[in-house]
């Protein structure tokens, strides 16, 4: 058996979110039926981290282990022929053993896209999101700082998360604009379900001045998802890297290569 590991990109808007599901079309079931077909026996894929319905990704990174001897390319440019439009495989690389996409990772990153301008643009819908009213950038930056650190996340975890505690360790957040976008970026070493789109859906009130900066602190300290704010739509939020050791040479995506930074 050997290890590839693959590097994965897709717009999600037409998925049921990345992990396999019987009725409903995702970026997993797609992608192993692909990578099946070039292998001509069954593939499982492992991924670095689920994403949501209409979430995003341009660094995500899978394994599976096979006894197929192909090329490298094979598994690209092969597969890449039996995918749809909206999902790729942008390079593969045959892994040592111990490799594995989750649990080799040690911190993964995010970035949330908001197009912030009077009127709606076509060519970004479900791509980005967008608010109409003018967002403070400089106050949404200072509020998120108060995330840096281990804490525990339980006012920005879905109700249905099933991790078996909020515990997560953020490494970095920002909030920055380029024009008519806005960018918040945090890296962190794993991520609760819906912590990224609760997050912005509270800098957003913060932005628009509904909030003072200090609120973010004050959510977090009380440990309760009903003291936040609604949930930001899946559609600004991009899977960007998955962070592994040097001595497994996984390609990283720079920030500035994601939505016109």
């Amino acid at each position: 058996m050997i290890k590839i590991a693959l590097g994965i990109e897709y717009q999600g808007t037409q998925y049921c979110g990345y992990q396999r599901q019987l009725d409903c079309p995702t970026v997993q079931g797609n992608l192993e039926q692909a990578l099946s077909n070039i292998a001509n026996e069954p593939i499982a894929l492992t991924c670095a981290g689920r994403t949501d319905t209409g979430v995003h990704a341009v660094g995500q990174v899978v394994h599976f282990e096979t006894k197929a001897i192909r090329q490298l390319k094979a598994w690209v440019q092969g597969a890449n022929t039996k995918l749809p439009s909206d999902i790729r495989i942008s390079w593969a690389k045959e892994v040592t053993e111990d490799f594995h996409a989750r649990f080799s990772a040690g911190s993964r990153q995010y970035r949330y896209v908001i197009y912030n301008r009077r009127v709606n643009s076509a060519v970004l819908a479900n791509r980005v999101t967008w608010i109409y009213d003018h967002l403070d950038v400089d106050k949404m930056h200072q509020g998120a700082q108060a995330l840096l650190g281990h804490h525990d996340f339980s006012s920005f975890r879905a109700s249905g998360c099933q991790a078996s505690n909020a515990l997560r360790t953020v490494e970095s957040v920002s909030v920055s604009r380029k024009g008519d976008f806005v960018f918040i970026d945090i890296q962190a070493n794993a991520f609760l379900h819906h912590m990224v789109r609760n997050i912005a859906g509270t800098l957003f009130q913060i932005g628009l001045s509904e909030k003072p900066v200090e609120w973010v602190a004050e959510v977090l300290a009380l440990m309760d998802r009903t003291k936040a704010a609604a949930t930001g739509p899946a559609t600004g939020l991009y899977f960007v890297n998955a962070f592994y050791p040097e001595k497994y040479g996984i390609p990283k995506v720079a920030l500035d290569e994601v939505l016109w930074q």
